[in-house]
């Protein structure tokens, strides 16, 4: 409830009946803010089937960089599909050459073990040394193996 002050004498305040949209106004623009922040942080354009894990997620960094395992085998930074060849120079250009960036690996369901971890040595040859394996949060170990 707000008061107005008056200008006669007495200390009765006179009561309005307004509402008071200032703090209301305050919250929306800080929850659109939020919103515009983190809006592009959630835009995979990558279809990809990643297998379940029952592990705690780890905080996300600022800017994640995803190398992306796709069903055909072959792999992409980002959004965009390098030649295995090339691999190396496009990682240094997306990271600026720092090695201690940490690689979020991503592959898809089908992707057979030994393919993923020729991945994970293309990663180490290249010096990136800090790999995070990303899965989709789900049900236990065990109900998954029972699929």
């Amino acid at each position: 409830m707000a008061f107005r002050n008056r200008e006669s004498f007495g200390d009765d305040l006179e009561e309005t009946h307004e509402i008071n949209v200032t703090p209301f106004i305050d919250v929306m623009l800080v929850l659109l803010i939020i919103f515009m922040v983190a809006a592009p942080l959630a835009t995979v354009d990558i279809n990809v089937d990643l297998p379940t894990s029952t592990a705690s997620p780890a905080p996300r960094p600022d800017k994640p960089i995803f190398l992306t395992v796709k069903r055909d085998l072959t792999l992409a930074i980002g959004n965009e599909t390098v030649p295995r060849g090339g691999f190396t120079e496009a990682l240094d250009r997306v990271t600026g050459a720092d090695k201690e960036s940490r690689i979020f690996l991503r592959a898809d369901r089908a992707v057979e073990y030994g393919e993923l971890m020729e991945v994970m040595n293309l990663l180490r040859k290249a010096g990136y040394l800090k790999v995070a394996l990303v899965g989709l949060e789900g049900a236990p170990a065990e109900e998954v193996g029972n699929r």
